[in-house]
């Protein structure tokens, strides 16, 4: 694989907030006019964390930390999120996971990673998937944190339990009225996940949640043109890898909520159809896992390190 075209990385404090402590913090050209904050600490074998909706890569800093006692861990804001930059969306392809996902990869090799193990939640773990199903040969190890692939997410989405998912509908409209809607109470939009998903509100501490609502608050047509390329390209380059049968090569741990004994279907099995080498497992943590159970979500990323 011909290495990146990327410029060197900077490095320094991308942002004036909340860091996780004990990592340098860089950021690193990743493509023409894209850069990603990137949060990087200790020596071993790299994994890439990515974070979630509506979080920024601060949501990692009690496994990253756990993690860097003998991996190299990377905790990037995803384009579009946080300190990385948020270009406009040209195109569908402008916040493809296919191009976020490249994003990621393009990050490691300009950190000297030619193969790492990647986890992601949420919106990043759909990125990761994408990762593991676009570069095979890059991606060793896959963790997927409380999600399902984009294809299945939308087939099993339907009648009135599709209430729940109510933000996947409303950005996926075309762009102009989802961003109008939402910055124009940013803060309530996006806390109220924040408040829905999380069993133990104390895991997100004020000065974490303030972060996150405003990194939101700066990034809401990039979050929105997130969502909607899950409702157009995502699909569609799942639905061709499906028809081609591509599936993901490497072990992949699966690590969810039981969401499908209230929706009526059963995850393991969806997940198991993309993924031959599986560890499925379910946690009664609520949506923030490796904020509400970091030692839980800890122990299946360094047991799927091991397998």
């Amino acid at each position: 694989m011909a290495p990146a075209t990327t410029g060197p990385a900077t490095t320094g404090p991308a942002t004036s907030g909340p860091a996780i402590s004990g990592f340098d913090y860089r950021r690193v050209p990743v493509a023409d006019g894209v850069s990603l904050n990137a949060a990087v600490a200790g020596t071993g074998s790299p994994i890439v964390l990515l974070h979630g909706f509506p979080q920024t890569h601060l949501m990692w800093r009690h496994v990253a930390a756990g993690l860097a006692a003998d991996h190299t861990v990377i905790c990037p804001d995803l384009r579009g999120y946080g300190a990385s930059d948020k270009p406009a969306e040209s195109d569908s392809t402008t916040y493809s996971k296919r191009t976020m996902a490249a994003d990621i990869v393009a990050l490691a090799r300009a950190l000297g990673h030619e193969r790492f193990a990647l986890a992601g939640h949420d919106r990043g773990a759909l990125v990761a998937f994408r990762a593991a199903l676009d570069h095979p040969e890059v991606i060793s190890r896959l963790a997927c944190l409380d999600v399902l692939p984009t294809l299945d997410m939308w087939e099993v989405m339907h009648g009135a339990d599709a209430a729940i998912g109510f933000h996947l509908y409303l950005m996926a409209q075309p762009p102009g009225l989802p961003e109008r809607m939402i910055a124009v109470s940013s803060d309530d939009f996006f806390g109220h996940f924040l408040d829905l998903w999380t069993n133990d509100p104390g895991a997100v501490p004020a000065d974490i949640r303030a972060a996150y609502l405003d990194a939101g608050r700066a990034a809401v047509p990039s979050i929105v043109a997130d969502y909607r390329a899950s409702a157009g390209i995502d699909a569609d380059h799942d639905r061709a890898d499906r028809a081609a049968g591509n599936r993901l090569r490497m072990p992949v741990t699966v690590l969810q909520q039981d969401w499908g004994a209230a929706l009526g279907y059963e995850a393991e099995t969806l997940w198991s159809r993309w993924a031959p080498d599986l560890r499925h497992l379910t946690t009664t943590s609520g949506h923030f896992m490796a904020e509400e159970a970091p030692a839980e979500v800890t122990k299946a990323l360094r047991d799927l390190l091991a397998r």
